[in-house]
């Protein structure tokens, strides 16, 4: 290597060295006051934000999400809706056409910005789609604070996707991403996504929310009421207190959340309980015919945030509130939205466990999900399915909790559309290749790692992921870090195979010789990812005897699984095709020979995976 070449070489890597530096993230306080004029379906808005750079980098501009400007016909969403006809978001578009390009003018969303200020100074910006970009008055320099002031309006849009008026279980108002909020800023800049229907990012806040609105509305949000005696619907013994034009106003804190949703109408009804070591749960719903699963659910989310908690951290908010609203199941800070409507517990609890389970991967530890949404949906799946099979166990038990999932991924790569998980939310082509790349790959993803390192590892992995990441923003390079060092393994190259392709798993049985007291199996695989492999034998007395192959790409071997004892076997080295085991049983002693009687690993052809011994 020339000198020059080389001290340019090490000037390049000094400077990426010392931009990792130590981990830092933003903070944020909300102070608003929102008025709300019920029969237009619009509010005015003002708000003092208090930022806080705990960056390195010196900031001359800052960047606000609107995200309601999407929701009008030939915006970024409708676009991309359009664009996508049937591949895309069925809940955006009817036969294939985009739902937003038919919104009346007067339900179009707005969020119009009348001026922002920093510490009492005008300052410009431009909307840019769904993002609006501020020019500063001055730097926010390193580990200082700066505050701004601003006033907007805004128009509450036609309920299409999470937010708006109106949705189809007649909600009046789904207030989600609803005010200006600031962008997060990290390693990787700002997290400034347009947004196009899907998953969303912010920094840490703190909020401190007064909704002046008709008093004959109910709010449910996430957030603690500060004054329920004075509105409808949280104390028996209210006195509601108005004002002018005969309105209430509610005030709402919370600390240390990623937003602050919420959510009215005039049927709601409240009801709540405790769970024992917390939180203080609220059901905000309309209490009618089509409700009455609602009354079965305390006992069932008493015990999933009992679990929730034992199993992947405890629940740091002090309360929680599952809000009838929107246009399906969407988390926020300590509430959720879902459609209320449901035929029985199961189902419903179904929703409520996915959408609680976000606060874990998407609230506590929370990922930049435009960028990496499997880590979120899929985490947060991979925990449904775990707490759900313990709440509704299966009549007939079955071989693990998540083989449902495996099986609907096996179906799904015959349609040969998959795409890889790693590609940014937004920029799916696909519908169904969003959902499996980012919830059913993502939930298997902890599932390959389960089968991988063993599930005792696993656990902890999940364990120590939580405790030293709760309330920060972990990424997918953090949490295999805590993997490989609590396994012992190398796995960065499952996580290639995994996330970054869409190469699948396929190994089967090619070959039985039977000797006099002995077996040879010959195993071969037949697919792009390789894997180590549990190879079990079962014999005529039911007895199970599983060998574990290990492959040599992770250097160290599971020492142990939940799913049963076993034999380690030499390694078998990714580049060779086939191996052969050899057995101490005869084919008089045999009744089967099968790879992962668990049925953990994504195979994706199990036609080879048994032979059945007559």
């Amino acid at each position: 290597m020339k000198k020059s070449v080389a001290i340019l070489f090490a000037l390049i890597v000094s400077q990426f060295q010392a931009q990792q530096g130590p981990y830092y993230q933003q903070a944020a306080k909300y102070k608003m006051d929102i008025d709300v004029n019920t029969e237009k379906f619009t509010y005015q808005g003002s708000q003092t934000l208090t930022y806080t750079n705990n960056s390195p980098d010196e900031l001359n501009v800052v960047y606000f999400h609107l995200y309601w400007n999407a929701f009008k016909p030939n915006s970024m969403m409708d676009q991309r809706v359009a664009g996508q006809g049937k591949n895309g978001d069925s809940r955006l578009q009817k036969d294939g056409i985009s739902r937003l390009a038919s919104i009346p003018k007067n339900e179009e969303g707005a969020q119009n910005i009348h001026w922002i200020k920093q510490n009492g100074k005008t300052l410009k910006f431009e909307i840019q789609e769904t993002v609006m970009k501020v020019y500063l008055a001055e730097p926010v320099k390193p580990n200082s604070t700066t505050t701004f002031t601003m006033d907007w309006d805004a128009v509450i849009p036609q309920q299409i996707r999470r937010s708006g008026r109106n949705n189809r279980e007649g909600v009046d108002m789904t207030m989600t991403q609803w005010y200006p909020k600031i962008a997060e800023y990290d390693y990787d800049g700002w997290a400034t996504f347009d947004y196009i229907g899907r998953e969303f990012h912010a920094p840490f806040a703190d909020f401190d929310v007064n909704i002046t609105i008709s008093k004959d509305y109910v709010i449910g949000a996430g957030g603690i009421l500060e004054n329920p005696a004075e509105v409808k619907g949280y104390d028996t013994n209210v006195k509601i207190k108005t004002g002018k034009d005969n309105k209430s106003t509610w005030r709402w804190t919370a600390k240390n959340m990623l937003d602050f949703a919420w959510a009215a109408d005039k049927d709601y009804v409240v009801k709540s309980f405790d769970v024992p070591q917390g939180p203080k749960v609220f059901f905000v719903y309309q209490d009618n015919d089509k409700t009455k699963v609602w009354e079965q659910a305390q006992p069932y989310v008493t015990k999933y945030f009992q679990l929730m908690n034992s199993r992947f951290g405890k629940y740091v908010y002090p309360t929680y509130a599952f809000i009838q609203g929107g246009d399906g199941g969407m988390e926020y800070g300590m509430c959720t939205m879902i459609l209320g409507e449901a035929k029985n517990i199961e189902g419903l609890m179904g929703l409520m466990a996915h959408e609680g389970a976000h606060s874990w991967y998407q609230q506590m530890l929370a990922t930049n999900e435009p960028m990496r949404p499997w880590m979120d949906e899929g985490f947060t799946s991979y925990a449904e399915g775990y707490v759900m099979n313990q709440l509704f166990p299966p009549k007939q038990p079955l071989p693990n909790p998540f083989v449902n999932s495996v099986n609907a991924y096996r179906n799904f790569i015959k349609k040969g559309i998959e795409e890889p998980a790693v590609w940014l939310g937004d920029h799916h082509d696909n519908g169904t290749s969003y959902t499996y790349a980012s919830y059913v790959k993502g939930e298997l993803y902890l599932v390959q790692l389960g089968y991988i390192m063993g599930e005792q590892n696993l656990a902890e992995t999940l364990k120590q992921y939580y405790d030293q990441w709760v309330l920060k923003h972990p990424s997918d390079r953090d949490f295999l870090h805590i993997a490989q060092k609590v396994s012992g393994m190398d796995l960065k190259w499952f996580h290639h195979y995994w996330i970054n392709t869409t190469k699948t798993i396929d190994y089967g049985i090619k070959d039985v010789k039977y000797d006099a007291k002995s077996t040879t199996v010959t195993l071969v695989n037949n697919g792009q990812v390789p894997m180590p492999v549990d190879f079990s034998v079962v014999t005529k007395d039911n007895k199970v005897v599983t060998y574990q192959i290990p492959m040599n790409m992770t250097h160290t071997w599971k020492e142990k699984d939940i799913y049963g004892e076993f034999k380690t076997m030499p390694y078998w080295p990714w580049t060779q095709k086939e191996y052969s085991i050899t057995v101490p049983y005869t084919k008089a002693q045999l009744a089967a020979l099968g790879i992962d009687i668990s049925q953990r690993i994504a195979d994706v052809n199990l036609d080879d995976n048994v032979v059945e011994i007559k």
